[in-house]
């Protein structure tokens, strides 16, 4: 494993200069978004889903430089402790994690729904301790030495808005608000922030996992009355937020659409 120096100062074209992202979930939508700015704003970003070819095709596109692609799985710890290993190797010490893996399968409280519902929880909750037990040691270490070191956990509007339907998506999302919320008090003192996100309504893939016919009808009619922000406008606010000097921290932000109320 070899041990990258503190980042350097960036310059406001390039503000995240030096630092070394892992951005989970980054095939496809806010997580994609987010690896772009991040990339943009100078920062060398590790690229973790379980789709191969996609993480591939946008390290192609941000430039082997910037980018590298790890196929990973958050549901398993092995595979995101190889993950953090083959970015060690690469880039060196990981000193900012946006933890965005996750998926969304509204449907009814009902018996044969619990297989999907087992499948949030382990994918939006466990999946989420995992990714912080797998990166948080590098981010102490980066601390300790007076660097910038960031965890951003992806929740949602849902985690305190209530939905028909949804109960066990918000449960988990209402998991990630207070996971944060505690892991800040935690670590912040010692210098790494936390910042959690609760998007809205954004133009993403996560609605093409919905299997349940009167979910999906019910989302596609309240996305027709309240058009989604792009998956962008998240990447380029928390690119912005953890370019922000070290002794900086913003803890929490909704972003969603402004009809959205």
């Amino acid at each position: 494993m070899s041990t990258s120096p503190l980042p350097t100062v960036g310059s406001a074209s390039a503000p995240l200069t030096g630092r070394v992202a892992v951005v989970t979930g980054a095939s496809s939508g806010i997580g994609a978004a987010t690896a772009r700015a991040l990339a943009d704003g100078g920062a060398r970003v590790a690229l973790l889903a379980r789709r191969a070819d996609r993480l591939s095709s946008l390290a192609e596109s941000l430039g082997e430089d910037r980018a590298v692609a790890v196929a990973a799985d958050v549901t398993d710890s092995a595979s995101l402790a190889a993950a953090a290993s083959t970015v060690a190797d690469r880039f060196g010490r990981v000193d900012l994690v946006v933890a965005n893996a996750g998926v969304m399968l509204p449907a009814p409280f009902e018996p044969d729904a619990f297989a999907e519902q087992e499948r949030m929880v382990d994918l939006n909750v466990v999946g989420l301790l995992r990714t912080i037990h797998a990166f948080l040691p590098s981010l102490r270490e980066v601390a300790a030495d007076g660097g910038a070191a960031d965890v951003v956990t992806i929740s949602s509007v849902a985690a305190h808005q209530r939905f028909e339907g949804y109960a066990v998506y918000s449960a988990t999302k209402a998991a990630v608000t207070m996971l944060a919320a505690s892991l800040r008090a935690e670590v912040g003192p010692a210098g790494v922030r936390v910042t959690n996100v609760e998007p809205g309504l954004v133009a993403s893939e996560l609605t093409e996992h919905v299997t349940h016919d009167g979910q999906r009808s019910a989302l596609e009619e309240w996305r027709s009355a309240v058009p989604p922000i792009e998956a962008e406008h998240v990447g380029e606010l928390l690119a912005y937020v953890v370019s922000r000097p070290p002794h900086v921290n913003v803890p929490h932000l909704i972003v969603q659409p402004t009809v959205q109320g």
